[in-house]
């Protein structure tokens, strides 16, 4: 039986966790103050997951860069890959929160959104 110690990232606790597995399956989840850290220990053991947040340019913006998040986690195992996409992007101004920046990032199914308000720049209109 394996062991393996995290700290919870769920809550602002930062419970000290130890997770019990054999192989793949979890067999117990110690040490979690509420039920977000006893989720969050068993999907990290099996299938961790993150929120990827980075900026992307912006052509003719009042800002050169506008920032960008997951619309939901993505595979920790594809980061790498979704940066890579992220970072080849470039968009025009304007650019509203929510906007989707990246369909189906490294084929996830989830999109990547702007997360901030850019406008045209005087200079172009």
């Amino acid at each position: 039986m394996e062991k393996r110690e995290l700290t919870c990232i769920g809550c602002p606790m930062g419970c000290q966790i130890t997770v019990e597995l054999d192989g793949k399956e979890v067999k117990s989840v110690q040490g979690n103050s509420c039920a977000i850290g006893d989720k969050y220990a068993r999907n990290e053991v099996v299938n961790p997951e993150r929120t990827v947040t980075s900026t992307v340019v912006v052509l003719k913006g009042d800002k050169t860069r506008v920032s960008v998040k997951t619309k939901n986690n993505i595979p920790k195992s594809k980061i790498f890959d979704c940066m890579k996409e992220i970072d080849a992007v470039r968009i025009e101004a304007p650019v509203k929160i929510g906007d989707v920046i990246i369909e189906n990032v490294c084929n996830t199914g989830v999109d990547v959104v702007a997360t901030r308000n850019i406008e045209l720049c005087e200079a172009t209109k």
